[in-house]
C-alpha cells in the first residue's frame, strides 16, 4: 500500500509538471530589454509628439508584433505607463551571438545626437534594425557612410496619443510599408542587398533571458519579459497539451500498473 501512494504522488508531481512547464518561458517572446542612455538619442517610427529624441535616462525595449520578415519594436519610460514611439524594424542577422545587449548607432556630427540604428537581444544571432522615414534616412547614410533603411510610405511621424495595439491601423499600415535602404552615395537598393535574414525557424524561437552587461555607450539590463496586451501577437509554436496527455496517460498506467501488482500479491 505505501508503494502504491509513493507512485501516485510521483505520478501526480509529474503530471503537474507537464502542465506548468510549458509556461516558464512563455513570455521571453517580447524580449524585454531595460536599457539606460547616456546621452541623448534619436529614434525613427512613430512617436509622441516631442519625443523624436530621447534625452539621457532610462527606457524599456519590448517587441509588440513579430512577423518573420519585421517585427514592431516599442519603447516605453522606465516604469513602462508611457509608450514614447513604435518602431518598423526588419531582423539582420550578425555572425556571432554575444550575452550582451548590444545597441548600435549610426555615426552623427560632434555635438549631435547619435541615431538608433539597432538593438540585439542577448544570445541571438539576429536583432532588430531600424526602419526611418526616407528624406532622414538619406541624411544619416550620407553623415554617417553606411547604408540606412527606409519607408517612402506616407506614415505619421508624430501621434497625439501612444500606440498600444497591434491591431491599430498605424501599426497595420507599418506592417504593409514597403522597405529599402539607401546607400551613403544617395542610391537606393533593395533590402536583400544590405539584410542579412535569419532562418525562419530562428526567427520565431524564444531565446533565453541572460544577463547582459554595459556595452559601449549604453547601459543594458536584460529583466524578466511580462505578459502585456500584446499576448495576442504571440508566435505559434507547437501546442503543450498533447504532452500533458501523454504524461496523464503514463501515470494513470503506472498506477493501473501498481494495483494489480498489489493484488496478486
Amino acid at each position: 500500500m505505501k508503494l502504491l501512494k509513493a507512485a501516485t504522488a510521483v505520478s501526480c508531481i509529474a503530471l503537474m509538471s507537464a502542465i506548468l512547464a510549458p509556461n516558464a518561458k512563455a513570455d521571453d517572446w517580447n524580449r524585454k530589454t531595460t536599457i539606460t542612455f547616456s546621452g541623448p538619442v534619436e529614434i525613427p517610427g512613430v512617436h509622441l509628439t516631442g519625443w523624436g529624441v530621447l534625452p539621457a535616462g532610462t527606457y524599456v525595449f519590448k517587441i509588440l508584433d513579430s512577423q518573420s520578415d519585421r517585427h514592431i519594436v516599442q519603447i516605453f519610460n522606465q516604469d513602462e505607463t508611457m509608450i514614447y514611439a513604435t518602431i518598423l524594424a526588419i531582423p539582420n542577422y550578425r555572425l556571432k551571438a554575444t550575452d550582451k545587449t548590444v545597441v548600435t548607432f549610426t555615426e552623427r556630427p560632434a555635438g549631435e545626437p547619435e541615431a538608433l540604428r539597432a538593438w540585439f537581444y542577448p544570445g541571438r544571432n539576429w536583432g532588430e534594425e531600424f526602419v526611418y522615414p526616407k528624406a532622414r534616412a538619406m541624411t544619416l547614410a550620407k553623415a554617417g557612410n553606411t547604408a540606412v533603411l527606409f519607408t517612402a510610405a506616407e506614415l505619421p511621424v508624430e501621434v497625439a496619443e501612444p500606440i498600444k495595439s497591434a491591431d491599430e491601423a498605424v501599426v497595420v499600415e507599418l506592417k504593409k510599408a514597403p522597405i529599402m535602404a539607401v546607400q551613403p552615395s544617395g542610391e537606393e537598393v533593395q533590402l536583400a542587398e544590405v539584410v542579412t535574414p535569419p532562418p525562419a525557424e530562428v526567427a520565431v524561437t524564444p531565446a533565453p533571458v541572460e544577463v547582459a552587461v554595459t556595452p559601449p555607450a549604453v547601459q543594458a539590463e536584460v529583466v524578466a519579459p511580462v505578459t502585456g496586451d500584446s499576448d495576442r501577437a504571440l508566435p505559434a509554436t507547437a501546442s503543450p497539451l498533447p504532452l500533458i496527455a501523454l504524461f496523464g496517460l503514463l501515470a494513470l498506467g503506472g498506477v493501473l500498473a501498481l494495483r494489480m501488482a498489489e493484488k496478486r500479491v
